[in-house]
């Protein structure tokens, strides 16, 4: 399987789980653009493993104490140097 393979993969299950699943359940998310969302574009910019951590990270984010707001996926330059 290639990676380019699995970043659609994944990609085409985050569209899916927005479009069928997510809308069964009220809005709740603290952060824009959605977790699921954010999550679709870190794997399609970052890869799939970059993108997986970049998503875990938010996701730990998401608590009350955290204000949250407008939180996009950092650029491709910026996040290869943390």
């Amino acid at each position: 399987m290639g990676v380019l393979y699995m970043r659609k993969v994944l990609a085409t299950f985050l569209k899916f789980y927005q479009y069928l699943i997510s809308p069964l359940y009220p809005q709740c998310c603290r952060f824009v653009p959605s977790c699921s969302e954010y999550a679709r574009q870190a794997i399609l910019s970052h890869g799939v493993v970059h993108g997986i951590v970049l998503t875990v990270r938010r996701l730990l984010r998401c608590h009350p104490l955290c204000s949250g707001g407008y939180d996009p996926v950092p650029p491709l330059n910026i996040a290869k140097k943390e």
